[in-house]
């Protein structure tokens, strides 16, 4: 992003990280989110939402130290990580992967593209937690998702939702431009 923070981006009117967190709170579960403390602008956004914020102090050893503090935070529930940088997630996404988890709690759950193509979120059960607060680097729970498999469950999401990840400025204009959200 040459310096921006892609968290910060202005969709349906708010940064990101804002839209992010009302999406998952109107699921009605509770919604930790994990932060990097040399960014303030992030613990603004998030003002006034009944939510929990976690500082990351290690943030710079990658995705799996936010993992990691998520999953301390959330004690011995099931986890369900939501990248904030996906901006066409719905509360209607996040309910179908809950509502799944209620009927097979066993299964890590991970969305997909309609076409099948695997994104985020993933949803953890409890035994999976420890394995996730062993993470190390920046992979985040890739490695774990590949060898639990057998393990895994497919949640079909519309459309692109799931794997809809805009990194650079010229991916925020193309994608405005094509689905005419500011």
């Amino acid at each position: 992003m040459r310096g921006a923070d892609k968290l910060m981006e202005p969709v349906e009117g708010v940064p990101l990280l804002r839209r992010q967190a009302r999406v998952a709170l109107a699921t009605g579960a509770p919604v930790i989110v994990t932060l990097p403390p040399d960014r303030p602008a992030r613990n603004a956004a998030l003002a006034g939402l009944d939510l929990v914020t976690v500082p990351v102090p290690d943030a710079a050893q990658g995705l799996s130290a936010s993992i990691r503090a998520g999953v301390r935070a959330a004690g011995a529930r099931p986890v369900l990580v939501l990248l904030a940088d996906l901006p066409e997630i719905t509360t209607a996404d996040l309910s179908l992967l809950l509502a799944r988890h209620a009927a097979d709690p066993g299964l890590i759950l991970r969305a997909t593209a309609a076409d099948g193509t695997p994104g985020h979120p993933v949803l953890f059960p409890a035994w999976a937690l420890a394995d996730l607060a062993a993470l190390t680097g920046d992979s985040g729970a890739r490695d774990l998702l590949q060898t639990c498999g057998d393990r895994t469950g497919w949640v079909a999401l519309p459309a692109r939702h799931a794997v809809t990840d805009l990194d650079t400025p010229e991916d925020w204009v193309a994608w405005r431009r094509a689905t005419g959200c500011e």
